[in-house]
């Protein structure tokens, strides 16, 4: 493996704004809100005949104000295929969110709203087909902070006519205050977040999804196709788990579940996500079937079942890094990263599935990512354990003892609130893909890098590979390790790292993912800044894997 990434870069320059012509009647929103429809509009959860489907109405109009809605097979919406009226009430913020039924299967959709004597945007959307299929292609998206940068992903993803829906793995909002992470531009680009403080009630987390909603490339995406969604964890707190977060002291910011509560109610409002159980909001996962070439899982791995994180700083004693207490938890079988019911449920959804690729739409990565200790526990610059690494390979009897001790250090996960921190549930969820002869492709998010892994068990059985994308405005390691080289430190990654395949630890962006009958490839799209309004845009890297169990791993395209 090469000690610094390959890329094949072929430019593309695709001109700020392309999302503005992806689709006729979309107007742009600049800014503050206007109008009765000024948080656009947006689709979501396709079934084979059904799809969701929402806005939101200006407060002005009341505590509830009826709105018409239409769906339609064209978009001069002369061909009507649905049509009627709901309610946008105060209660749910004023939002409208339709689940439109008994639809044609398979079909392209567009839909619109109307209250007030005023229209709304066009929509366009997707029911699920149906019977053998050839292609599908998902752009998939996590990491989006408002005030970090502009949302130039959003609108790269929004001019590409051929991607089927948009899949977000999480971080769709960040919960912080003005000033907060990655808010060092934040003034100059005129996106400082509403309100200023951090989230903690109802109505912090309604106002800060508001503003998001009036940014012009997140409005283009989301009217230009259908969204898949799944929470991580800025959209509750830092770091969450299922009874509290690393961002959350009760003292201070009350009780946790009244937080998370609010949180999610806030989410479903809107998000255009069907609740798979209407009295269990936090019960997110749920699967999407196109044809019979993907069966799409949602997991959740935040907020149901996942135990708190482990931390190497409670293990360190008198005696230094007790490893064997570290291991011995790292092994314990009790602990949950998506709980036992939803872990039943997916090994359902493997067992009565036959489509020929299983994806896993989800947050944190799944790639074992062990480091040697004295990178992870921040002792060493990478730099300078790469140099020791060099000494050692030439020069190895000039290798002063410290050194030695350094080298000798063990590889120990870098990212605890990964699958790398719950061992025991990442050898469940790959032995039900081993067990069910599953063609296994994982999609991540969550750490606003770009990875690639190849996925095998604890016995070295390849069992599947991980997609994973850079955030599409939080900074990733060329802001953690400022005076590093981001490819040396990508490369390095590469060359420490057994499964890792490919690293790109600087750029902000998204993946384009391509499913067919005979491959699983996956394109990762890089704009060229996120704090500038102009920019240009590239692919990367272009990786795949093959079905059958003789393959299941990356290669190159």
């Amino acid at each position: 493996m090469s000690t610094s990434p390959s890329f094949n870069r072929r430019d593309f320059i695709i001109g700020l704004g392309a999302g503005a012509a992806a689709l006729p009647g979309l107007v742009r929103a600049q800014g503050a809100p206007s109008g009765v429809f000024g948080h656009g509009v947006a689709s979501g959860d396709p079934e084979v005949n059904a799809v969701v489907i929402w806005t939101r109405v200006s407060p002005s109009l009341g505590s509830s104000v009826a709105v018409n809605w239409d769906v339609a097979l064209d978009v001069g919406f002369t061909q009507m295929v649905r049509r009627g009226r709901a309610l946008a009430l105060a209660a749910n913020d004023h939002t409208v969110k339709i689940d439109v039924r008994s639809l044609p299967a398979g079909a392209q959709l567009f839909y619109r709203f109307s209250a007030g004597g005023q229209t709304s945007p066009v929509g366009k959307t997707r029911t699920l087909p149906t019977g053998a299929l050839n292609e599908v292609k998902l752009a998939v998206f996590s990491c989006a902070n408002y005030p970090a940068g502009y949302f130039h992903a959003y609108a790269e993803a929004a001019g590409m006519s051929d991607v089927f829906a948009a899949v977000h793995v999480g971080d769709y909002i960040y919960e912080y205050p003005r000033g907060g992470y990655a808010s060092e531009s934040a003034a100059s680009m005129g996106r400082e977040v509403l309100p200023a403080t951090e989230l903690l009630a109802l109505n912090d987390y309604r106002q800060r999804y508001a503003q998001y909603r009036t940014d012009a490339d997140l409005q283009a995406l989301h009217a230009a196709m259908p969204w898949i969604c799944v929470w991580d964890d800025h959209e509750i707190t830092n770091d969450t788990w299922k009874a509290g977060a690393e961002n959350h002291t009760p003292a201070t910011e009350g009780d946790f579940f009244v937080r998370r509560s609010a949180a999610i109610k806030a989410y479903y409002e809107w998000l255009p996500v069907r609740a798979p159980e209407a009295s269990r909001l936090e019960r997110i996962y749920r699967s999407f079937t196109f044809g019979n070439l993907i069966d799409l899982h949602m997991l959740d791995t935040r907020v149901i079942a996942r135990d708190k994180q482990l931390d190497y700083a409670n293990y360190f004693g008198a005696g230094g890094f007790n490893s064997n207490a570290f291991a011995a938890d790292m092994a314990n079988p009790a602990r949950q990263l998506i709980g036992a019911e939803q872990t039943q449920w997916l090994g359902a959804r493997m067992a009565n599935s036959n489509s020929t690729w299983t994806i896993l739409g989800q947050q944190v990565l799944m790639g074992r990512m062990n480091i040697p200790a004295p990178l992870v526990l921040g002792q060493i610059s990478f730099s300078n354990y790469s140099g020791l690494i060099y000494k050692a390979q030439t020069a190895p009897a000039t290798l002063t003892p410290q050194e030695q001790a350094i080298l000798a250090q063990p590889a120990i996960p870098y990212n605890l609130d990964a699958w790398d921190g719950y061992a025991v549930a990442r050898e469940t969820v790959l032995g039900m893909a081993r067990a069910y002869n599953k063609n296994l492709v994982v999609l991540s998010g969550d750490t606003h890098n770009a990875w690639a892994s190849d996925l095998a068990d604890r016995l070295g059985n390849q069992v599947g590979i991980e997609f994973a994308t850079p955030g599409v405005t939080s900074p990733g390691f060329e802001a953690y390790f400022p005076t590093e080289n981001p490819l040396a430190v990508a490369g390095g990654l590469e060359q420490l790292i057994g499964p890792l395949v490919y690293a790109e630890t600087a750029s902000r962006g998204f993946m384009v993912v391509t499913a067919t009958q005979a491959e699983c490839r996956c394109d990762w799209v890089y704009v060229s800044n996120v704090k500038n309004s102009q920019y240009t845009a590239h692919v990367g890297k272009r990786l795949r894997t093959l079905p059958g169990s003789g393959n299941r791993k990356l290669i190159a395209v």
